[in-house]
């Protein structure tokens, strides 16, 4: 169920979450949020890490999309090193 409320942003860019909306959702301090502005609408959307079931998911996805591509574990080594030389 949608909440509508009203708020405004302070001088400082400051924007605050309606309190029943907080509640409803579960928002707690220093949650983050990823910001998308498109014309006149502004969307805010919860960054949350994936639970060990997603991440194991995303893990074996990542594996077959490598074994796929041809990579190899070493690739990925030698990838690093190059990267970490640079700096």
């Amino acid at each position: 169920m949608s909440t509508l409320s009203t708020t405004k942003m302070s001088s400082r860019g400051q924007v605050v979450i309606p309190e029943e909306v907080r509640v409803r959702l579960g928002l707690t301090p220093g949650v983050q949020f990823v910001v998308v502005g498109d014309g006149d609408v502004v969307i805010l959307k919860k960054i949350s890490a994936p639970s060990m079931d997603e991440f194991e998911g995303l893990l074996k996805e990542a594996r077959r999309q490598a074994r796929e591509a041809g990579l190899r574990k070493a690739d990925i080594e030698e990838a690093l090193v190059e990267v970490r030389t640079r700096s």
